[in-house]
């Protein structure tokens, strides 16, 4: 079932449920998909307005790319659900099969790969939010603070699916590698969507 097709009151029942999808990836992919609806609604209200011609053409370009990413995202929510099938079916091996290692080290390298690919979109969201939040209608510049919140939150609960992962693989190399590209991202994008929090918030002071 793809729970992006539900209703939000479906879509939270269901999380909140034993089932085993939606989980916390694809929370983590509809919170950053709003997130990003929220900058791109401050595009929205700033395109065709005659105090921010100078801007309409790189405003338009944002809001391009952030229905890209938004239609992205929401595709992550089924497509972490499809990740973690192998894995659950990797679990299920009786531990005296000889290959069940290496079908459960296999399987868990791929429930990896959505919640990274998770937090790569919603480091690309915050860049366009900081745009938007800058150079976007200073009627909804709150908006763009509250798209900033939202894609940080989704791309830190995207990183604790990639960790939990991570942690039990044998291969060290391999998870540290991974480990290293999800601590940078948010290093940088945890910071930079404080930084629009906060500049966003000095406007009410």
């Amino acid at each position: 079932m793809d729970m992006t097709q539900e209703s939000c009151r479906k879509f939270v029942e269901v999380l909140a449920s034993n089932a085993p999808a939606p989980g916390g990836g694809g929370a983590a992919a509809l919170v950053g998909a709003i997130g990003t609806a929220l900058g791109n609604m401050v595009g929205s209200l700033t395109v065709g307005k005659k105090k921010y011609a100078a801007v309409e053409e790189e405003i338009l370009a944002l809001k391009s790319r952030c229905d890209a990413l938004q239609t992205e995202l929401l595709d992550q929510v089924e497509a972490d659900d499809k990740g973690f099938v192998p894995l659950a079916k990797a679990y299920g091996i009786p531990k005296d099969d000889p290959h069940r290692d290496a079908v459960l080290e296999e399987a868990t390298i791929t429930a990896c790969a959505v919640p990274m690919h998770i937090m790569e979109l919603c480091c690309q969201a915050i860049d366009c939010i900081a745009v938007f939040a800058e150079k976007g209608s200073r009627l909804a510049v709150s908006d763009a603070g509250c798209g900033a919140v939202c894609c940080k939150a989704a791309l830190q609960a995207a990183s604790l699916n990639v960790f939990i992962n991570t942690k039990s693989l044998k291969n060290r190399t391999v998870a540290e590698e991974m480990n290293a590209t999800a601590n940078r991202m948010l290093d940088t994008y945890c910071t930079k969507a404080d930084e629009i929090f906060q500049t966003v918030r000095a406007n009410f002071n």
